[in-house]
């Protein structure tokens, strides 16, 4: 993947569940290996959010054949109280906005 940083150690800005979230945002049949790779987590760890995404209504899934197909609830509240009254949509919007920007222009690591 181009622009995509090596493994990091120590604490970021952006949960691991809002990682999984925007990269089916980007990409709604996405298979858990190809988020695992780009959210840089294990297969196991995105299936583990994908579920908790689900569980609280932020996320669900049908089957196509052997693929799923994604949809997020844009709507839906963010959880914490500190979020009070921003949607998914907001969030997302933060995130995914300027995915093209960043393939076609890098951040100098």
């Amino acid at each position: 993947m181009v622009g995509v940083p090596q493994s990091h150690t120590g604490w970021t800005f952006i949960t691991s569940h809002a990682r999984v979230l925007a990269a089916i945002a980007d990409n709604q049949n996405a298979r858990i290996r190809d988020i695992a790779a780009r959210c840089r987590l294990t297969e196991r760890a995105v299936s583990r959010i994908i579920s908790d995404l689900e569980q609280d209504g932020y996320l669900s899934h049908t089957r196509d054949g052997r693929t799923n197909n994604y949809r997020i609830e844009p709507d839906k509240v963010l959880r914490h109280p500190a979020e009070a009254g921003l949607s998914v949509a907001s969030l997302l919007s933060l995130l995914v906005q300027d995915e093209t920007d960043r393939v076609k222009n890098p951040v100098a690591q």
